[in-house]
C-alpha cells in the first residue's frame, strides 16, 4: 500500500472480528516497530505482546473494574493481540552516561523533554501504521493507573519499564457501532497547525 494511504486510512478501530492475527504479519508489524527513531540509538523500547487467548483474557480480567459496566465494548474485547509499548527510562540514563556521551550522571535534569517517552510513542505509530498497510485495524488507548498496576502483576512487568497505553490489532468488523470523536469534531486544516517563521 501507498504511503500516503496508509496515513489516510489510519484511524482508531474499536470493534474487531474474533479471527487470529497471522503470527508472521504480527512478526512483520513488531519488527517494523523496532525501528523507530531512538535518542542516541539507546533502543529503550520493549514490547508485551500478548495474542494467545488465555493472555488476552487475563488482560481484560486484570484491568477491568466493577465500576466500568461499558468499558471495554464487546467489540474491543474480541481483539486477538494486545501490545503494550513500554519506555525504559534507564536504559535512556545509563546510554547518555556512557563515555561517547559525555555526561557523568544519570540526572534526569539534563532531559527537559523525556524521550523515552517520545522513542515509545514513535514505536506505538509505526505498529497503527504497520497495521494499516497489512489491512488490519488497530487501537491505541489508555488504562488509569490501577489498571496498569494491575496488568504489571498480572504479567511480571518490572518496575523499570513504563508502559504508555495498549495496542489492540486484529481484523476490523465491517461495521464499527462506537463513533469516536473523529465524527463529531473536524479535523483541523493545515493552516491551523502550522505556524511558519513565528508562532
Amino acid at each position: 500500500m501507498e504511503f500516503d494511504a496508509v496515513v489516510r486510512r489510519r484511524k482508531m478501530v474499536r470493534t474487531y472480528r474474533e479471527d487470529p492475527v497471522d503470527p508472521v504479519v504480527l512478526e512483520r508489524i513488531l519488527d517494523r516497530a523496532r525501528r523507530g527513531p531512538s535518542a542516541g540509538f539507546s533502543q529503550g523500547v520493549a514490547f508485551l505482546v500478548l495474542s494467545h487467548p488465555e493472555d488476552v483474557r487475563r488482560f481484560w480480567d486484570a484491568v477491568r473494574e466493577d465500576d466500568e459496566p461499558g468499558w471495554p465494548g464487546e467489540g474491543m474485547l474480541r481483539a486477538p493481540v494486545l501490545v503494550v509499548p513500554a519506555a525504559g527510562k534507564d536504559v535512556y540514563l545509563d546510554r547518555y552516561a556512557a563515555q561517547d556521551k559525555g555526561w557523568e550522571d544519570h540526572d534526569e535534569a539534563h532531559w527537559p523533554v523525556p524521550y523515552w517517552l517520545v522513542d515509545t510513542a514513535f514505536a506505538s505509530m509505526l505498529i497503527l501504521l504497520a497495521a494499516v498497510d497489512e489491512g488490519l485495524g488497530a487501537l491505541f488507548f489508555g488504562l488509569d493507573a490501577g489498571g496498569y498496576a494491575r496488568m504489571r502483576r498480572a504479567f511480571g512487568m518490572p518496575a523499570a519499564w513504563e508502559p504508555i497505553g495498549v495496542i489492540a490489532l486484529g481484523h476490523p468488523a465491517g461495521d464499527d457501532p462506537v463513533r469516536s470523536s473523529a465524527h463529531t469534531r473536524p479535523r483541523k486544516v493545515l493552516e491551523e497547525v502550522v505556524h511558519r517563521g513565528r508562532w
